[in-house]
């Protein structure tokens, strides 16, 4: 069962076909921090992040984690035991903030680039997250919120994603 992004604005998963958005500057297969580009490979994904203030647990047979304000994703690239990692938010590390005044990250799935032999500066915090106008992003792959939850509902901790 793979996910795969065909081209920069659509992903397909079995019969479903879903618009979307990529980075900024396209795919790359040498991706680095800060390049607004998306990685192209084939990764696993990792838990459901999701704000329970504003929504219900999602239906999926993924594992799912509220968002608190209290975590964020290290794209620190001078911290190599947390850089690309989910962290309890510290203001002497950098992060990306997953509890968000917006509604992008009400539901985040990260994609699980660069998180096995991590790499400082190869690129960190690449998710699948939410969008409503499919503006390009900074390398995420961002999705409607009814497409976003449909295909949560299809996939499964064994679901992976190629990037092509």
């Amino acid at each position: 069962m793979t996910i795969t992004l065909k081209n920069k604005e659509t992903l397909i998963f079995e019969d479903f076909i879903f618009k979307c958005c990529i980075g900024k500057n396209g795919t790359t297969k040498n991706k680095y921090e800060g390049d607004k580009k998306t990685p192209k490979g084939t990764y696993y994904l990792g838990n459901l992040y999701y704000r329970k203030d504003r929504n219900p647990k999602p239906i999926t047979n993924l594992k799912c984690i509220p968002i608190t304000k209290k975590i964020g994703w290290c794209n620190d690239i001078n911290n190599k035991k947390k850089y690309n990692k989910l962290i309890k938010v510290n203001k002497k590390i950098r992060h990306e903030n997953i509890h968000r005044k917006d509604y992008k990250y009400d539901y985040v799935l990260p994609i699980k680039y660069n998180s096995i032999k991590t790499k400082l500066g190869k690129g960190s915090a690449i998710f699948i997250h939410l969008t409503k106008n499919y503006k390009p992003t900074d390398g995420c792959i961002a999705l409607q919120k009814k497409d976003f939850l449909i295909l949560i509902k299809l996939i499964n901790k064994k679901t992976k994603i190629k990037i092509c």
